[in-house]
């Protein structure tokens, strides 16, 4: 353990060190100048500072205040060193952070048992940092595991979703980073964006609950089979509801509403301007989009300028004007990863 001493009176400074160099085996460095003894405290972190009141370039209450103000000495124990007992005095150097007082002309031994004692207590306190610092790092660390293993499963469930209705899998991928995008040219924080692009992939939950006939029926869809299909974001909002954590409430959000459209024409609850969330405002350009770009088993896939142009003509009909214009602002971006493999296009926005 480290020991800092300051007294600017050369004869208590050596007294100090001898009595000191009697407790146990510490390390003890003076300073007759608290000037010095502060810049030595910014470059070495001591264990405990025994501090004189009475000095000539500041007082010890000057000095204990300077000393609280290092990040590495807010918890460091600091004895006050005086011959003054006025009340005022002790008031003001505890406000300035001192633990202790050592009354002048000093007991050496009181000096000796006060100086372990608050030896022993930074040794517990040092300690118990050291486990905060070693839990943290665990909690850190099983947390990230955990965000880990809930992103797999969020990726493998919306995959295999995304089949039932003759999909690769990349149309969860795309429109997931397509969301990521236009939250970003929105303006939302770097939390939210990445909340969105991990909840996205769910948007389609609900298709689990819808025949196979219908997901996948080549030709025209009678109006019996698309209420079949509209049920779908009640199916995947009932999937995912109650989830406690922002992404699965986020998720629940998105598959409710991402059918959605601006002007109050779409479904399922035929909301429309801001009634809708913002999550599944975004979802709906991104969704639609891609759906655009997808080959499927009932349509070619649109040219890329098409269906952006498609986009942009529903601006104010069925999409948020606002996130048309933060998708318009991504589309070099979009158009980059396009181009890409599905590979290369999750790891270029990503990055």
């Amino acid at each position: 353990m480290r020991i800092c001493v300051v007294d600017d009176e050369l004869i208590s400074l050596n007294i100090i060190r001898a009595v000191l160099a009697r407790v146990d085996s510490y390390d003890v460095e003076s300073f007759s100048s608290p000037l010095k003894a502060l810049a030595r405290c910014k470059e070495a972190t001591f264990d405990l500072v025994l501090i004189d009141y009475r000095m000539i370039e500041m007082n010890g209450i000057e000095c204990v205040s300077k000393l609280r103000c290092l990040a590495e000495y807010e918890h460091v124990p600091i004895i006050m060193l005086t011959a003054d007992n006025e009340r005022e005095l002790r008031l003001a150097a505890v406000r300035a952070g001192a633990t202790d007082f050592v009354n002048k002309p000093f007991d050496p031994e009181e000096l000796r048992v006060r100086v372990r004692n608050l030896l022993s207590l930074r040794e517990a306190q040092v300690a118990l940092l050291d486990r905060a610092k070693h839990l943290d790092y665990e909690v850190k660390y099983i947390t990230r595991k955990l965000a880990e293993r809930e992103e797999e499963l969020i990726w493998r469930l919306s995959r295999a979703i995304d089949t039932r209705d003759g999909s690769t899998g990349q149309h969860i991928s795309r429109v997931a980073i397509l969301a990521q995008i236009i939250a970003r040219n929105l303006g939302m924080s770097p939390d939210y964006c990445r909340t969105i692009y991990l909840a996205t992939p769910l948007h389609d939950t609900g298709k689990i609950g819808i025949s196979d006939a219908v997901l996948n029926k080549a030709g025209r869809l009678t109006e019996q089979e698309m209420a079949e299909i509209r049920r779908h974001t009640e199916i995947g909002a009932n999937i995912l509801q109650d989830g406690e954590s922002d992404l699965l409430k986020m998720a629940h959000e998105i598959a409710l509403f991402h059918h959605e459209k601006w002007d109050g024409s779409g479904y399922g609850h035929g909301l429309s301007g801001e009634e809708i969330p913002l999550s599944g405002r975004i979802v709906a350009v991104a969704d639609v989009f891609d759906a655009l770009c997808s080959e499927r088993i009932y349509k070619p896939a649109w040219p890329f300028e098409e269906a952006r142009a498609e986009i942009a003509r529903q601006s104010g009909k069925h999409f948020d004007p606002k996130c048309v214009a933060a998708f318009d602002a991504g589309i070099a971006e979009i158009r980059k990863a396009y181009s890409q493999d599905a590979k290369s296009f999750e790891t270029s926005v990503q990055n």
